[in-house]
């Protein structure tokens, strides 16, 4: 069974910083592509950032605000948000690219974490 599991949401005045989380857990062979998505209220979800081979891609609207970052021996992927707009409100999910133990590859997401950017 895996799992992608966040942490690190909040509540956060403009122009300050968080930190996310996500760690996969399970019976897991290999990993791909990590990255993160979010969704505000009344719109569609969208990507942020991905991270997949050392390459990274992000999001024209979090480009130098957001970077994200992988530690592979622990299957965690990191969201750094500094300068925070109230436009940065949304729910966070993480998404992984994994192959089980025993099983095809496929995606994954996790719960998803409230950001709340506003003072």
């Amino acid at each position: 069974q895996v799992q992608l599991v966040e942490s690190g949401g909040g509540l956060v005045q403009p122009g300050g910083s968080l930190r996310l989380s996500c760690a996969a857990s399970g019976s897991i062979l290999s990993i791909y592509v990590m990255g993160w998505y979010r969704q505000a209220p009344g719109k569609q979800r969208e990507l942020v950032a991905t991270s997949s081979g050392g390459i990274t891609n992000y999001a024209d609207s979090v480009k130098g605000r957001f970077t994200i970052s992988r530690d592979n021996a622990k299957k965690t992927v990191y969201l750094q948000m500094n300068t925070l707009k109230p436009e940065d409100t949304a729910v966070y999910y993480c998404n992984a690219e994994i192959r089980p133990i025993g099983a095809g590859r496929r995606g994954y997401w996790g719960q998803g974490t409230q950001v709340t950017v506003s003072s």
